[in-house]
């Protein structure tokens, strides 16, 4: 694959299994309903350990544009390639969102809470508060950016460059247990997004699909986890930068 398909594929991996496991848990009927936090948040890092393993040895497996815009001002991801990166990251949270719509559609048609609907493609607020909002979503963020910086292993060559290779087959482990802490200890108040395209490609995704009943997308918060991952990871890249 191409460093651009493998974001893409292991974006829409990361999204398949992470919002995949949102509907088990809230969807009427499934499985899974009412199973809690604890499933989702162990559901996201196994979603993120999949997602870096197949995309690692083909884009470095960022997944995530606050991953690659903080590895870019860390001087270990060329600027040149960053838009590919992120448009890639965009659309594959887009069709793994769409995938799990497809394989929940029956229990979404079961379901009358439009909230939990919403849900299952983006994050909300326990609390919605602006301000405390984008300050948990930095500092998730942050946590998620100066933990990757510190995983990274070895270089490969991309487009005749040596870029950072990521992390890889081993150094997903690291990473998922990694994202797994920051859903244990500071997800509980905006649901950590901590990535612009896992949150915004999907309630793109919700805002365009003929949901039974859905409400609005909230787009009056959709900036929240757009901006402060993006914040917390150019703050964690500038710390990392200091300390070494």
């Amino acid at each position: 694959m191409s460093p651009f398909l493998g974001e893409l594929v292991g974006t829409a991996i990361l999204l398949i299994l992470g919002n995949g496991v949102v509907a088990n848990v809230l969807l009427n009927k499934s499985k899974g309903n009412n199973s809690g936090w604890i499933v989702i948040t162990f559901g996201w890092a196994m979603a993120v350990y999949v997602g870096v393993f197949v995309a690692a040895p083909y884009s470095t497996a960022h997944l995530n544009p606050a991953i690659t815009i903080g590895l870019a001002l860390s001087g270990k991801f060329a600027w040149a390639l960053v838009p590919s990166f992120i448009l890639a990251q965009m659309l594959g949270a887009m069709l793994g969102s769409i995938i799990v719509w497809i394989c929940y559609l029956s229990h979404f048609n079961e379901t009358d809470d439009a909230n939990k609907k919403l849900a299952v493609f983006c994050t909300a607020p326990a609390i919605r508060s602006p301000l405390n909002n984008l300050i948990t979503e930095i500092i998730g963020t942050a946590m998620l950016m100066f933990g990757v910086l510190y995983i990274l292993g070895p270089t490969i060559t991309i487009a005749n460059k040596a870029e950072s290779m990521g992390l890889g087959s081993v150094g997903a482990i690291p990473v998922a247990l990694l994202v797994l802490a920051i859903g244990l200890s500071l997800g509980g108040p905006t649901g950590y997004a901590i990535n612009p395209a896992r949150d915004l490609g999907p309630r793109i995704v919700h805002f365009c699909l003929p949901i039974r009943q859905k409400r609005d997308s909230d787009w009056g918060y959709a900036w929240v986890p757009v901006i402060g991952p993006i914040i917390g990871g150019a703050l964690a890249a500038g710390l990392a930068a200091v300390l070494r």
